[in-house]
């Protein structure tokens, strides 16, 4: 690649032309020499569309274990033998006081997480419930990820208050028989869409380092353009010992920081999320990512700990970049 191209490929994308599947190979095969260019164009595209605040989600796991899905990466899945905490549904008054202990760190949206398939009736009443108070005592929006999705469902979560939805893609559709086999790419899909048909935005992303192929990659950002993911969260693996995929490496940094710019190319005015693995994946060049992507998590993720608000808040302002509700009155 020649000096200058990502940052002439960033101001052609500014101007409206969306990236290429070849360009977005390029990206992920460009020399080592290109990644800071690479990253600065990302950057661009980035100030563009969110300046330099970072948006601040807080997971909160309200049932975990008990999945019956063979997930090869969730210490979660049925075919785990990692030890994590099983546990049923939480109490609605629980999950309200750590959503206020959420707002009072500054962020932006609360993400109630359920392990399983997806909701029985007794969940929805509980979870339709539980949205209701938080939305009545913080001020937060509310994302849910509780797995597979009808319509009514959907519907339901929406009268209740519920802001956004993640049901992740994981990988390519050509990959995914690879990680899982009780349900389908086309499943994941289809819950997709019917929160878009109920009026929820769509927080969906996928895992970097399973095993997939760069076009894999790529495949999966042009997947998520075309499916108008409003939020993409970027995970790379944290092999989790006693799971199918326990004993792979971690991604490097560098293979990192090109995804995460691959889908800021693909989506640019897109939320990108740094999320689950950005702690043992990216390690000394975690800040970088800020250049890139503009919202994580902090506080943690489902069954690892994260390194925690004080060490986030201070990357942030080291780097330059600050809390924010970017998008929110």
């Amino acid at each position: 690649m020649t000096s200058g191209r990502w940052l002439k490929l960033a101001d052609e994308i500014l101007d409206g032309r969306p990236m290429t599947r070849d360009e977005g190979l390029g990206i992920l095969h460009a020399p080592d020499d290109d990644l800071l260019e690479i990253l600065q164009g990302a950057y661009l595209l980035r100030r563009r569309f969110f300046g330099r605040a970072v948006d601040l989600h807080v997971l909160d796991s309200v049932r975990g274990g008990l999945c019956s899905e063979d997930c090869a990466f969730c210490s979660q899945s049925a075919v785990s033998r990692a030890d994590v905490p099983v546990f049923d549904r939480q109490p609605v008054g629980d999950i309200v006081a750590r959503a206020r202990r959420a707002a009072e760190l500054g962020a932006v949206r609360f993400c109630i997480v359920t392990s399983g398939r997806g909701p029985s009736g007794a969940d929805m009443e509980w979870l339709c419930e539980a949205v209701r108070r938080v939305k009545a005592t913080a001020n937060l929006q509310v994302c849910a990820s509780l797995g597979l999705l009808t319509d009514d469902q959907a519907c339901a979560l929406a009268e209740a208050g519920v802001d956004r939805y993640n049901h992740n893609l994981q990988t390519s559709e050509r990959f995914y028989p690879q990680i899982c086999a009780t349900h389908t790419w086309a499943d994941r899909v289809a819950t997709i869409r019917a929160a878009r048909a109920a009026g929820i935005e769509i927080c969906c992303g996928g895992i970097i380092g399973m095993g997939e192929a760069d076009e894999d990659r790529v495949d999966l950002a042009l997947a998520l353009r075309d499916l108008g993911a409003d939020s993409i969260p970027v995970n790379f693996l944290d092999p989790r010992p006693g799971t199918p995929l326990g004993e792979r490496p971690h991604p490097s940094p560098s293979e990192c920081l090109r995804a995460l710019a691959l889908f800021r190319y693909a989506c640019p005015d897109r939320e990108i999320r740094a999320a689950g693995g950005r702690e043992s994946c990216l390690r000394s060049l975690q800040p970088l990512a800020l250049w890139v992507a503009n919202a994580m998590f902090t506080e943690g993720y489902l069954t690892t700990p994260g390194q925690g608000w004080e060490r986030d808040r201070a990357m942030m302002e080291d780097a330059g970049f600050e809390a924010g509700r970017w998008g929110l009155a």
